[in-house]
């Protein structure tokens, strides 16, 4: 049996549900942008809108796209490469990068490759990219802040979770004043994971890019 109380069948819908902190309305009494978004939809699909975004679920490229959630892309990293709905699978997380060797975007990645068509993997970095920023024992502070216990905490570090490391962005503090050069060297990490990864099969082509949050331009890495 497991150590870690979260391994040992804990649901954890309940374990957030039950959370304190957890409301359907923000702190002011209002409703959360959820509700405008709802509105939106039952427009959007009452006018048929969705009909132009028809599409499979096999992407068209056969290509499978790794990067960043950053807002700046949400629209920009589309348009700068040329592709539309259907075209491509897009994994997005904070930083767009592979932290784990079989996390889930090995298995989203895998899912795409083996059975959805896959045949190439775009790592797309980012100028600017906020996570290179990312101060773990700060962002601890702001968890306890918004009123995460210091035992939660604990229980993460229970299961085997090198909290710290886990939070912290790229690499060091000395790294994050080199800027572009942390960033190219996180692309470069995790384009050899993907590409000494046992799971994935050798005919894949894996390259590595950095995008420019500006500009669009794509600037090739590896």
């Amino acid at each position: 049996m497991s150590i870690c109380p979260l391994h040992d069948k804990l649901d954890l819908s309940i374990f957030i549900h039950f959370h304190p902190f957890h409301m359907d309305s923000d702190s002011k009494g209002g409703f959360y942008m959820i509700e405008e978004m709802l509105a939106y939809n039952k427009k959007f699909v009452e006018e048929k809108r969705y009909e132009q975004y028809a599409a499979s679920k096999y992407p068209n490229k056969k290509v499978a796209i790794l990067t960043c959630m950053d807002t700046r892309l949400v629209e920009l990293l589309p348009a700068a490469l040329g592709i539309k709905n259907g075209d491509v699978k897009m994994i997005k997380n904070a930083g767009g990068v592979v932290t784990n060797p079989f996390g889930s975007v090995i298995r989203s990645l895998l899912v795409g490759i083996i059975e959805l068509g896959v045949t190439e993997v775009l790592v797309i970095g980012h100028t600017d990219c906020g996570v290179q920023h990312i101060d773990s024992e700060m962002m601890i502070h702001h968890m306890k802040n918004r009123g995460i216990s210091q035992e939660s905490i604990d229980l993460m570090k229970y299961c085997g979770i090198d909290f710290e490391k886990w939070l912290a962005g790229f690499d060091t503090v000395e790294d994050s004043v080199r800027g572009f050069e942390t960033i190219e060297k996180s692309v470069q990490e995790s384009v050899e994971l993907l590409r000494r990864h046992p799971l994935i099969p050798k005919d894949v082509r894996i390259s590595g890019f950095v995008i420019n949050t500006e500009t669009g331009e794509l600037m090739p890495i590896c």
